[in-house]
């Protein structure tokens, strides 16, 4: 009986060591897994026949046993404001979200890690539909993959197709000061990237790649929730720049809110972010902190705040929050989110308040939903509680 022939391979799914070992296996030398990253990452090339440098035997045998998928849009949408947002098909009913805000001198790219999420923090869209599982390598390079040829290829048809002088100022506000469309990438869509660690660092190691997308650390942001252990491992093997997911300046509270604290309280990961900091890119960690209306923004707070992080260098990205249905909170009024950032910055810390982007396509922060067959059935109970409320 015949042995079936293996499932092609995903080179997406590969940093540039798991490639070289890879082609290894075909026989081929480290060059050759050089050269095709660089068509698939810097040229955006899913197609091995147009890799005209690349031998013909080896784009033989790479269309035999490889291909380069990123996953699949099924819907493109764009806001009132330039940000873009697509909804990935990842399989067996579950899609992610990817989120591309154009500024003045920067594109940032938000980019998911998992079908959902496990922590179940109270104010955020993503974590009420629960969790599948998380994505592979692929899946995640691949949005990155799949924003950059996207977004090229509008740029160049407005190019094509639109007037000189306004194209000329429509891509000066899309283009980084480096020239990249994409400048800027954050892991601060659905899920918590440390809790899909393994994979995670792989994209990121292709996100920094001189070979591939050849972003500085200081231009690639991991944002977590505050798994503790993995934030070390994280400093200790591919260090980017760090946001903290805080939204609470008391324990009781931020159990409550962020119920990963329960396991790693303020006090460790106070801890943590200050050995975090010996290898970081950048000298301080960003605090993410959203403001909910009569729950966490009272003056008493931001002072019990400036306590918490005295020891730790930071600034503070002040979130006002993004409806979504049923979640049970409200956005703090303008007033008391400029009085809460007063007090900060007068205690000597950094703050910023930031401006909500893509809200009338769903995709500002905390909004991410995508589609997630659930796993956990948090879905279910929350329905049901709802109904016994009833």
């Amino acid at each position: 009986m015949s042995t079936p022939p293996a499932a092609p391979v995903n080179l997406l799914d590969f940093d540039v060591d798991g490639l070289v070992a890879w082609f290894a296996g075909l026989g081929e030398k480290p060059f050759r897994a050089r050269q095709v990253m660089r068509w698939m990452h810097r040229e955006g090339c899913d197609d091995f026949d147009a890799m005209t440098d690349v031998a013909k035997s080896l784009r033989a045998k790479l269309k035999e046993r490889a291909l380069i998928r990123p996953p699949l849009a099924v819907r493109d949408s764009v806001s009132s404001d330039g940000t873009r947002k697509w909804l990935l098909d990842v399989g067996n009913a579950n899609a992610v979200e990817t989120v591309f805000i154009p500024e003045t001198r920067r594109g940032t790219l938000c980019v998911s890690s998992q079908a959902g999420c496990a922590l179940d923090c109270a104010f955020c869209s993503t974590g009420k539909q629960g969790f599948n599982r998380n994505l592979s390598a692929g899946e995640i390079i691949g949005q990155l993959w799949l924003a950059n040829k996207l977004l090229g290829a509008a740029r160049t048809d407005a190019l094509k197709h639109g007037d000189g002088e306004e194209v000329s100022a429509e891509t000066d506000a899309e283009e980084s000061d480096n020239g990249r469309i994409i400048s800027n990438v954050v892991m601060m869509g659905m899920g918590e990237p440390l809790a899909n660690f393994d994979n995670v660092v792989t994209a990121l190691h292709l996100m920094l790649d001189d070979h591939a997308y050849g972003l500085s650390r200081r231009r690639v942001t991991v944002s977590t929730s505050g798994i503790v252990p993995a934030m070390d491992r994280l400093r200790d093997e591919c260090p980017v720049a760090l946001a903290v997911s805080l939204h609470a300046s008391n324990d009781a509270l931020r159990d409550r809110l962020v119920p990963i604290n329960q396991k790693y309280p303020l006090r460790e990961l106070m801890r943590a972010c200050q050995r975090y900091l010996e290898r970081a890119p950048r000298d301080f960690v960003t605090f993410e902190y959203v403001m909910l209306d009569g729950v966490n923004d009272s003056e008493a707070q931001a002072r019990e705040l400036v306590a918490l992080v005295r020891d730790t260098p930071c600034k503070f990205n002040l979130i006002p929050f993004n409806p979504f249905p049923n979640s049970g909170f409200m956005r703090s009024p303008a007033e008391r989110i400029r009085r809460f950032a007063s007090i900060l910055i007068d205690a000597g810390i950094v703050t910023t308040t930031r401006k909500t982007r893509g809200d009338d396509v769903d995709a500002a922060c905390g909004q991410l939903a995508g589609q997630v067959q659930d796993k956990t059935r948090r879905t279910v109970r929350l329905q049901q509680i709802r109904e016994e409320g009833s």
